[in-house]
């Protein structure tokens, strides 16, 4: 179920002081062009929101990427354009381009979801919860959606953000787009704040981390317009983290200067402002968590401390343990 809420933004008047005649209280001012009024006369639900999407070619529904919610959200769009009789792709940033094999083995029946998930590596280059992902991924291999592998290989990203793009050797240059787009200065200032927060001591300058957010979100747009130029008769929903698609400065700009789709965008509206720049479609999920994962294999208690072990999906952060061991713990690797 999806609520919203009524914000509104911007300073109220100041009361005329205590005991003042009701004739002198100050005349108004002119109104805060800032303020956001949301009539919840126009409030709707995930149905109305589907029927909305379904005309569209490329739909991109962002996520923060531990948030059980986004996900569930994702889940539902799928399947509601499906319910419609949408033929869809689900683009992922989650999995990245060399990897794109094991991806069609998968939906196609070929391997399970063990050999997948050890052939795109998932563990070293995602590492989030799978459980996360699951759904989404079970019900392509189900309904024989295919699955797009986006993003580019994280060596490429990181040579990037140690040495810069002119790094790049002639053959690792011909992997990634021809054009980094630097001309929207609103982007740019975006990727700047992002830099601020950025941890001291990287060694990192601004050009390098803004040279690989824009291979990032070109890449993915590339990839993404590729798809759909040898797909013209289905729709891909994209799914990548929230700053990859608000304002449409990451990825859908991007993709739509490839190729002119109808596209829209839906973000999670909490804990953000009412802009409506930031997206086509805000959404007001229910907080929702994953049960705690299951550990096996593998125990250890260091001292003083709480059993930690291996995920029942494979290593990930909050295991606590190398992954190398769990890899020998767990079915998921050999």
């Amino acid at each position: 179920m999806v609520y919203a809420a009524l914000l509104s933004m911007g300073a109220a008047a100041a009361a005329p002081p205590f005991g003042s005649p009701p004739g002198d209280a100050p005349p108004g001012g002119p109104l805060d062009p800032g303020t956001r009024v949301l009539d919840t006369r126009d409030l709707t639900g995930l149905d109305r929101l589907i029927d909305a999407l379904k005309d569209r070619r490329a739909i991109f529904v962002g996520e923060t990427h531990d948030r059980y919610e986004d996900h569930l959200i994702q889940l539902a769009i799928v399947d509601g354009l499906l319910a419609r009789g949408v033929k869809l792709g689900i683009g992922m940033e989650m999995f990245q381009q060399p990897y794109q094999g094991a991806l069609d083995d998968y939906v196609a029946g070929r391997i399970d979801e063990s050999e997948m998930l050890h052939r795109t590596q998932y563990f070293d280059r995602w590492r989030f919860d799978y459980r996360l992902y699951r759904p989404v991924l079970g019900l392509a291999r189900e309904r024989g959606i295919p699955l797009i592998a986006l993003n580019l290989p994280s060596e490429l990203t990181s040579k990037v953000g140690r040495s810069g793009i002119e790094s790049l050797s002639k053959e690792e240059r011909a992997e990634i787009p021809a054009k980094l787009d630097r001309s929207d200065p609103a982007y740019v200032e975006r990727i700047r704040d992002a830099y601020r927060m950025h941890p001291a001591g990287t060694g990192q300058g601004f050009e390098t981390f803004l040279e690989v957010q824009l291979l990032w979100d070109e890449g993915m747009a590339e990839r993404a317009a590729v798809w759909l130029e040898g797909h013209p008769d289905r729709t891909l929903v994209v799914l990548a983290g929230a700053g990859h698609i608000e304002y449409g400065q990451g990825i859908p700009r991007r993709l739509t200067r490839r190729i002119p789709v109808a596209t829209a965008t839906v973000l999670d509206g909490r804990a953000r402002d009412l802009d409506p720049d930031a997206a086509d479609y805000l959404v007001f999920p229910q907080s929702r968590a994953l049960p705690p994962a299951g550990l096996l294999g593998v125990m250890t208690s260091p001292a003083g401390g709480e059993p930690r072990g291996c995920g029942s999906m494979g290593w990930h952060p909050a295991a606590g343990l190398n992954p190398q061991v769990c890899r020998q713990a767990t079915g998921y690797w050999r």
